[in-house]
Parts: structure tokens; sequence; C-alpha cells
């Protein structure tokens, strides 16, 4: 980025990541972009489950390299004495500590919460969970297309009449993942003003029900239920895709005065003063005679002559892109969205940033995704261990 310098916001802060999967991956990855050292503690079997998933990339699956730069790993089996000792010693000098091991099992392994900040009192400890750790389902396991069936997620995506639908990607676990960062970060920041670690959680079913907070207000104040739109809104219209002779475009007409410069640029003004569609409560009301008229017209045009007639006049319209075309659209590289490093297994990587901009900052990757135990001797022997003992523990 132009302008800036080598200083990041939280350089000099130390992460310890006891997480696997997804969820806390990108808490701890976004840690690391923001300077912190992050150290991921591995298993001595395999690593994070995520480097067995398919697809792959080198030794890697993608799923691990998306989630896990600017970290060291070290391999660790915390269920022997010298392990569990050697992750100790690594949390008592630390800042921050990131899990997310089922319900109790941190505990059972010495290393949970209170446990830790006896030790080590300005400890900033951060668990990440399925349910939360209380609670009459603080026990269950729990993965992000379970929490979207459970939380009534599936109630809301979909065709009108359809069934249960995942989501294409995974907005729980990146989410819970974002909603850890914030806490850590709020948590050193009280730090500074207390001399105080503090325990935060973040977990998957809390993300959802926050996601879920304007209808459940709906259901609290009228007794309705969400229902499935399609592409569309149950609060705004017309507020979808359409259909065009060669393809679909996407309307976002979000205001009344938004609507009366699109019927004036489809050449329909009257539309704006009818009573039926005036208001954006109108044409909610009138539901499927709105949609019907506005398909009336986006069919006889292709989408890029709409395109330029809407973007020429200010009217929110899109095409419906593949991944392929926003990759290499000019605004994510203007935007400084896209990184590369080079990774000594697979070759170069190009990652997608972290989406806040801190200007003056430089957001280049300073280590890529490690290899599976990479950096167990140099961390071991920061901690002071000697060549034997580390012979032994690692």
């Amino acid at each position: 980025m132009s302008g800036a310098v080598s200083l990041r916001p939280l350089d000099g802060i130390k992460v310890v990541d006891l997480t696997r999967f997804i969820a806390g991956p990108i808490c701890t990855q976004y840690l690391g972009d923001l300077g912190a050292d992050v150290v991921k503690i591995e298993d001595p079997v395999s690593g994070d489950d995520t480097r067995g998933v398919p697809p792959f990339h080198g030794e890697d699956g993608i799923v691990f390299l998306a989630n896990n730069r600017n970290k060291r790993s070290v391999r660790l089996d915390l269920k022997t004495e010298a392990g569990i000792e050697a992750v100790r010693r690594l949390i008592a000098r630390s800042d921050v500590l990131v899990e997310s091991f089922g319900t109790g099992v941190a505990e059972r392994l010495g290393i949970g919460v209170e446990q830790m900040r006896a030790a080590n009192p300005q400890l900033i400890y951060c668990s990440i969970s399925a349910f939360g750790r209380s609670g009459p389902l603080g026990q269950r396991p729990g993965y992000e297309l379970m929490m979207q069936a459970f939380s009534g997620m599936m109630t809301t995506t979909g065709e009108p009449g359809g069934g249960p639908l995942r989501i294409g990607f995974s907005p729980l676990d990146q989410t819970t993942g974002i909603h850890g960062l914030t806490g850590v970060l709020a948590a050193l920041r009280l730090r500074d003003r207390t001399g105080q670690g503090s325990y935060v959680e973040a977990s998957l079913f809390e993300t959802a029900m926050a996601f879920l907070g304007w209808h459940a207000q709906q259901y609290w104040c009228n007794g309705e239920l969400p229902r499935r739109y399609g592409s569309g809104s149950g609060t705004s219209s017309p507020y979808q895709a359409f259909r065009t002779t060669d393809g679909h475009i996407l309307l976002a007409i979000g205001s009344d005065r938004l609507w009366a410069k699109f019927c004036r640029v489809i050449g329909k003004p009257d539309h704006a003063d009818d009573p039926r569609f005036a208001t954006n409560a109108a044409r909610v009301e009138q539901g499927q005679e709105t949609i019907d008229l506005v398909q009336g017209v986006i069919g006889t045009r292709g989408s890029e002559e709409w395109l330029a007639l809407f973007v020429a006049e200010g009217i929110p319209a899109s095409p419906v892109n593949g991944l392929d075309t926003v990759l290499s659209h000019p605004q994510l590289a203007e935007r400084g969205m896209i990184l590369a490093c080079d990774h000594a297994a697979a070759g170069p990587l190009t990652f997608i940033a972290h989406p806040v901009h801190i200007h003056g900052t430089d957001r280049a990757v300073r280590r890529p995704p490690p290899r599976y135990g990479e950096h167990t001797v140099e961390v071991l022997q920061e901690l002071g261990f000697s060549d034997d003992e580390i012979g032994l523990i690692a």
C-alpha cells in the first residue's frame, strides 16, 4: 500500500493458537494480520484437521492455506507431560490464548481459563465453541451446517416453497472468528486500563442468532416467522434478480426516490405516482404484482444495456457475477485486497486480505501458512528448552 509503514497495530502481542477447523483459525489469522506473533499448536498425528480437507494444493488443504497465514506452527502432544509443560510455558509469557476445544477439555489438560489466568493474570483467554460453554447445550459439539439448521437460518434461505438449503459458504464460522477477534481487541484495550486480562467467548450459535436479530424482532413484535424469498427480500421491492434477454441482473431499489428514478429510466414514469407502487410499503404489499411489472420490462433487453442505463442514473444494479469475474476485477486490486507470498511447498500463493483498512500500516503477508510443525524447534528454543529437552518434546 502506498505510504505504508512497517508498524502494525498488534506488534509485540503474543498469541497462542489452540484452534482448528475455521472459526478459531480465522480469529488468530486476523490477529496475525494485525501484527501479532501467533504460535499455532498442532497435534502430533496430523495437525489442524483442515490440512487434510480437499481440495489440496501442495501438502495441505486449500481451507488451511486460506485461514492460517502469519502464524508459526509448533507440533506438540498435549497428552504428555512434556507437551503440556511446553504449552503452559508458552501461555505464561503470552498476551492472548485462543482455543476451540470441546467444553471441559482445556480444564482436563490443565490449561483452562482459571488455571491459565492464575498463572498469567494479564492473559486474554478466548474460547470459541459451538453453543457457548454454558447452558443445556454447552457440552455439545457443532459445525457450520448443523448450526445453520438448528438456528433457523435454513428457513430463510432458498426459493419460496423450497426445502432446507445450505448457504453456499460458511458465514457462521467466519463471523464467529471475527466476533472472537473483536472480543480479544476489546479485552486488550480493557487491559490497558485495568492491567488485568479477560475471558472472551464467541460461539457459532450466538453468531447465528445475531444474524437473525431483525427476524427475531419481527417475530416478537407481530408473531411472523421468516419466509424464503429466493434472491429477493420481504422488506424492500423491487430488490432481487430479474431475467434479461441474455441472463440476469440484480436490482436494489431501496427507497421511493430510487423507485421514481427507476420508473423514469424504464419509460414508465406513471408508476412512480401509482398508489399501488408509490411507496416501498405498497410495493412490498403488492408482492408478485410488483415483481411481474418490473420483470415485464427488464425481460425486454440485454443485461449490459440495462446496466449501462442504471449505472449512468445512479440506480443500484449489478451483474450476477461468477467468482472468476470478481477476482479479476480492478476494484479488488485497487483496494489492496489481493495479497501474495511464496510457500516452500505450495509455491506462489494469493490471498484475500483482511478487509479492514488501517491506513498507514502494512498489510503484506509476513509469513506464509506454516508447514506442519515448521517452527517447533525455533519456538521451543525461545522458551528456553535445551536441545536434549527439545529432542524429547518434539
